[in-house]
């Protein structure tokens, strides 16, 4: 029995649909248009494939019942009864957490293309789980384009309640390689990546209490457009999902474990398929949060799905390809785009430190320049010190004048030396006057239509360490034209100071606000608060005006920021610091912290990842002749990386992609690849970050041969016939 009718589409790729009523359980191949009826799962399925994954779908329900990596056999999903379509959250008066399951519900519509490369189901009316039905129209389009399978779905709400959250595309049962020892997530945050164990362990990330299964949910760090993708990875291949479009809409990575830990102590997850009679499952989903409105139709963001091969720069090379068709970066100011150093110094806290008047920086300029350090940040300069008064930009009256700060980075500039001031944007001080009388209005808005707060930061005094008069802060709407008004308000004091530039602190993220649900801003309830951040730049960029050599820079940039930010700072101290920033974006400026007073380390993973110093003794408030020790060895470094300046500064960084290095017969992890675009060779950084020698050897792939190596602080070339001998806490750079 064959059923045609019209439908609203998703495109005009599609002319028929086969509606597969409850009365019709059967349907031949010829039905299908170019798709493949597949009983391998026990029941009647669509496939789909290409020469990277595999897909079926079940005829009855639409779930994703089997998903197959096709190079290596991988079952990434392959117990078809644990399949799942989507998961829809529809709050009623009666009942907030208002669940509608895909899985069960009959699909009343199904189509291919011709090409039998895309299956499209539709679903006219959706039941919740205590029977209720609402007038909600899904459609789901499924498209195998190039090595990906890419998830696009389709709300049409024409119900009273509004649409909060969708899974989709949600697996319901994510199995491990079987030979390999672990499964884990890999998500970006703040500059590297986070990995949270999914097998043999289960890292339960929320509070016990809030969840019935041990869950995965990142919050603003695990979610676009901070983190537009999500690896599932263990030691040798991995499953890579990432959004499909710049949108800043909001889609957190999810996982969950059912029913839950066999054992609680270690977070161990049950051995076998079953425990207690219940099935083992470990599901992921894109959860879009998309808070349709009764009568709205919207797409979400699309997904794509692609299996891979390699360690976890293979997927992020997935992502890379697919930002690259879209987004470009700013033209670096000449003097950020060679070798240099930075100083960060703090001058005040809220806590009244008042270290340094307006009239002694000139002071601080000198010593940078006779150790040649290119840049300050200047902290704590703006009215009651860092942290406190925000957004106010003024110079704080205490320190001294205006006129004496303007004076002051003048005299600076003129020794070589650029000032870039400390400024930030994310926040409105609550204690303030401003933010009682005019600020409130502008704030992020909950969905009770109270502010949110963050917590603050502490500073200095025993009072404020116990957080008992701790200054809170309040993330503003980007989405109000008012606020963003304020904001180069703000900043053109800071223009007109004279600096070289600002760093925008906590550029990167809106904690704890992910949506802003004040209509009076002029977005919709439930808009991303992510939205305008690259916006705001553009707009501050106009106010510098023919200042080309104007730097923006901002803490942490996430990815898409790079778009218009020229260097990003942030901390990395952590010898197991993954570099996904470089490895993203290899030529953008990223500039890390170094404080410690003979900090060796820091200062080898800076020429590893081709980061920028930024001193920082006692913390950033001390000077440079404070820590001799970490002066000398960064002079060093960077002396070293100006002399081969074509490997391991403009040198393209392949983080440990292209080489080989070994220790005592086990692989040595810290080590980076740099391409020399001239001469389209390879150099090596291999760092040792312990308190004893090591001997490593090292070979590059393809067959360049390395010959000879040399220090960080000894410039003798050695040939590595005999192994490369690295001191403690040295490293060699490798031609």
């Amino acid at each position: 029995m064959k059923i045609y009718e019209s439908v609203p589409m998703l495109d005009d790729r599609f002319a028929d649909v086969v509606f597969l009523r409850q009365h019709v359980i059967q349907v031949s191949v010829d039905v299908l248009n170019g798709g493949v009826v597949d009983t391998m799962y026990g029941m009647k399925t669509y496939r789909i494939e290409n020469d990277n994954l595999r897909l079926e779908f079940s005829q009855e329900t639409g779930a994703l019942v089997g998903l197959t990596a096709v190079r290596t056999g991988w079952e990434i999903l392959n117990r078809a009864h644990l399949g799942l379509s989507f998961r829809l959250m529809l709050p009623t008066e009666e009942k907030r957490n208002n669940q509608i399951h895909g899985e069960k519900q009959t699909v009343t519509s199904a189509e291919f293309s011709e090409d039998g490369r895309s299956v499209r189901f539709g679903w006219d009316r959706l039941v919740a789980e205590d029977s209720a039905q609402y007038d909600i129209k899904v459609y789901l389009t499924v498209e195998i384009e190039g090595s990906q399978a890419v998830f696009r779905m389709r709300i049409n709400n024409q119900s009273s309640h509004t649409v909060e959250n969708v899974y989709c595309p949600y697996l319901g049962d994510v199995h491990r390689v079987p030979s390999d020892e672990w499964l884990k997530t890999f998500v970006y945050n703040y500059q590297t990546a986070v990995e949270w164990d999914l097998w043999p362990t289960y890292e339960n990330l929320p509070g016990y209490y809030g969840v019935d299964f041990p869950t995965q949910f990142g919050h603003n760090n695990a979610a676009t457009p901070m983190a537009p993708y999500c690896l599932l990875r263990s030691e040798r291949q991995g499953l890579y999902a990432g959004v499909l479009d710049s949108s800043p809409e909001l889609v957190a990575w999810h996982t969950e474990l059912r029913p839950g830990h066999e054992s609680s102590i270690d977070s161990r997850v049950p051995e076998n398929s079953a425990i207690s009679g219940l099935e083992v499952a470990t599901r992921f989903a894109a959860v879009h949060v998309p808070f349709i409105a009764p009568g709205e139709e919207r797409s979400l963001t699309p997904i794509a799905l692609q299996a891979y091969e390699g360690d976890w720069q293979k997927g992020v090379d997935i992502y890379k390809a697919w930002r690259d068709t879209w987004m470009s970066t700013r033209q670096i100011p000449g003097w950020a785009r060679e070798p240099h150093s930075w100083q960060q110094i703090h001058i005040n806290s809220p806590e009244d430190e008042l270290r340094i008047p307006f009239t002694e920086l000139p002071r601080i300029g000198e010593e940078c320049a006779k150790h040649g350090v290119a840049a300050i940040q200047l902290v704590g300069w703006n009215h009651g010190g860092q942290d406190q008064g925000n957004p106010s930009h003024d110079p704080d009256p205490r320190l001294g004048t205006y006129e004496e700060l303007q004076n002051a980075i003048a005299q600076i500039r003129k020794m070589g030396v650029k000032v870039v001031l400390f400024a930030k944007f994310t926040w409105a001080d609550r204690a303030t006057q401003w933010f009682r009388d005019e600020l409130h209005k502008l704030a992020v808005k909950d969905p009770y239509g109270d502010y949110y707060h963050y917590s603050g930061y502490r500073y200095q005094t025993a009072t404020q360490l116990l957080d008992i008069n701790t200054k809170r802060l309040i993330p503003m709407c980007f989405l109000s034209e008012r606020y963003l008004e304020l904001c180069e308000e703000e900043f053109k004091k800071m223009v007109d100071l004279g600096a070289d530039g600002i760093l925008y602190d906590e550029s990167q993220h809106h904690s704890p606000a992910l949506l802003c649900f004040d209509e009076s801003h002029g977005h919709r309830a439930g808009a991303p608060v992510y939205a305008n951040d690259r916006e705001l730049i553009r707009r501050l960029r106009k106010v510098v005006g023919e200042k080309k050599e104007f730097l923006f820079a901002g803490e942490a940039c996430y990815d898409w920021e790079m778009e218009e930010y020229h260097l990003s700072y942030h901390r990395s101290w952590n010898k197991k610091h993954i570099p996904l920033s470089r490895y993203m974006l290899p030529h953008m400026p990223f500039m890390t912290a170094v404080n410690g007073f003979n900090d060796r380390n820091m200062i080898n993973q800076c020429l590893m990842h081709r980061y920028v110093i930024s001193y920082e003794p006692y913390n950033f408030k001390g000077r440079l002749q404070d820590y001799p020790l970490t002066m000398d060895y960064g002079r060093k470094m960077d002396s070293l990386r100006s002399e081969l300046r074509d490997y391991f500064w403009a040198g393209e960084f392949r983080d440990t992609c292209g080489a080989s290095v070994w220790c005592e017969g086990e692989r040595h992890p810290t080590y980076s690849v740099f391409f020399n675009r001239s001469n389209e060779k390879c150099g090596l950084v291999v760092t040792n970050y312990e308190d004893s020698d090591i001997v490593v050897n090292a070979e590059l792939d393809g067959g360049q041969q390395l010959e000879k190596y040399r220090l960080v602080d000894d410039p003798t070339w050695r040939s590595i016939s005999r192994g490369i001998t690295i001191p403690r806490r040295s490293a060699a750079v490798v031609l």
